[in-house]
């Protein structure tokens, strides 16, 4: 039952204890109670009934109040009451559940864990390094490779000037033997 189909507010007569009235609020029971109206209290709603018909207005809660005591809290119609209440809470509880699981699971599919968003920035801050120091080790190796290759090259060709005796360069044992450099 939605809001607007629930009992207007009022005195009922009381679910848990049928010689008392309670007020409805029109949303739920409060914790208001009195006794059935006396004698002379119903005299005066009467009175103040017929005044109120005799200038054709006639308040909501005066309706309310003119049906409950003219059943005379028959139990049927209290339990009617009851079971009114009961479905009009019922369906408000269920509505309500329905929002906030459907407002549940918008926020849980918006929501990033910090722990996951620092995490992923510190595995891409190891990745970049990671990578960085592979491309700075090839770049070593393939340096060593090139650059020794290259020396070796370039002592060999030195060593090849050095024991061609054809242009006249002294040989190797009186180069080292004389102490003086030869030209290159």
């Amino acid at each position: 039952m939605r809001r607007v189909d629930a009992p207007q507010a009022g005195w009922f007569p009381d679910p848990e204890n049928q010689t008392t009235l309670r007020f409805w609020d029109g949303l739920d029971w409060t914790d208001a109670r009195r006794s059935p109206p006396s004698a002379a209290e119903l005299l005066s709603f009467e009175q103040r009934e017929a005044f109120a018909a005799a200038h054709r207005y006639v308040a909501p809660s005066a309706q309310v109040a003119t049906q409950a005591v003219s059943n005379r809290m028959g139990r049927p119609d209290s339990q009617q009451i009851v079971e009114d209440v009961r479905r009009a809470t019922r369906s408000e509880v269920d509505r309500a559940a329905d929002l906030f699981s459907q407002r549940a699971r918008e926020m849980q599919r918006d929501l990033v864990p910090l722990v996951s968003e620092y995490t992923n920035k510190i595995v891409k801050w190891i990745r970049l390094a990671a990578i960085v120091a592979v491309v700075l080790l090839v770049a070593y190796f393939v340096f060593q490779v090139v650059a020794q290759a290259s020396l070796f090259e370039w002592i060999g060709d030195r060593i090849d000037n050095l024991s061609n005796d054809q242009q006249g360069a002294p040989s190797i044992t009186a180069w080292m033997t004389s102490g003086v450099r030869p030209g290159l």
